[in-house]
């Protein structure tokens, strides 16, 4: 299987981490407020029941009945989480959240799943690579990663397009691809393959991803104390293999979880 179809898990061992001690972290709060897209499957969105569900807000459930902690979840504008941050409505981001380009923006987790953003096309479209969407539009979410990888394109694809369009959620620009508003959308790969396999045979990704990346929970910058207190327990659910047991509740069809990666276990 091509390796855009590799979703892989990848928890970070590094020293700082090892050093963290379970019962000073355990202190450090005692309840998770998870800022989270609720249109942002396999990671965070509403399932048919009309509760929040996804594979992200599975994991912060588990760490906070690890540690004891209450748990709860904010749907937020993902293009105003800093400001949710900021202000303390949440005290985490965490839902499919790339680390990779932001890593002096917040107090980071050790990176936990390994991702790229791949571009989708309509299966019927005749567009079969990058080069084919030369003068064409393509969609990403505002505020996304998708956005960020396509404006740091050093290849000079993004030039090459005719523009990108950025819409509030991925539901909308599927919409938008299928009426022909646009002709591609650039998304994280579990978003991509999440609405594929809605409607099978309907949609396409591309085999040249726009960029590789990893996700993490965002904190506020300096609360280093909530996020040794994660962290610890991440590490925790990674050896134990929760992490993959979860991941495979959610993970979908089609998308291969590759390894646990633990680089000094």
């Amino acid at each position: 299987m091509k390796r855009w179809m590799s979703l892989a898990l990848c928890l970070m061992l590094v020293l700082s981490l090892a050093a963290c001690g379970g019962g000073k972290t355990a202190e450090a709060g005692k309840k998770l407020i998870v800022g989270f897209d609720a249109e942002f499957p396999p990671f965070g969105y509403i399932d048919e029941n009309g509760k929040y569900d996804g594979f992200d807000l599975a994991m912060a459930q588990e760490v906070c009945k690890r540690l004891g902690w209450e748990y709860e979840a904010v749907a937020i504008d993902w293009d105003s989480k800093d400001a949710e941050l900021s202000s303390g409505n949440i005290n985490c981001i965490w839902n499919g959240f790339t680390y990779t380009g932001r890593e002096n923006d917040y107090t980071w987790s050790e990176p936990y799943v390994d991702n790229s953003i791949v571009l989708v096309v309509r299966s019927d479209s005749g567009i079969t690579s990058k080069a084919d969407l030369a003068g064409k539009s393509v969609m990403a979410q505002a505020g996304s990663s998708a956005v960020d990888a396509l404006e740091a394109d050093e290849s000079g694809f993004a030039a090459t397009l005719k523009e990108v369009v950025q819409l509030a959620d991925y539901n909308m620009g599927f919409m938008e691809l299928d009426q022909g508003s646009v002709d591609a959308l650039a998304a994280d790969l579990g978003v991509a393959m999440a609405q594929i396999n809605q409607k099978p045979g309907s949609y396409t990704i591309l085999d040249e991803a726009v960029s590789t990346e990893q996700y993490a929970i965002g904190f506020l910058k300096g609360n280093t104390e909530l996020r040794d207190a994660v962290n610890e327990q991440l590490l925790a659910m990674a050896k134990d293999g929760t992490m993959l047991k979860i991941a495979e509740n959610y993970v979908e069809e089609g998308v291969v979880i590759d390894s646990l990666c633990l680089l000094d276990q």
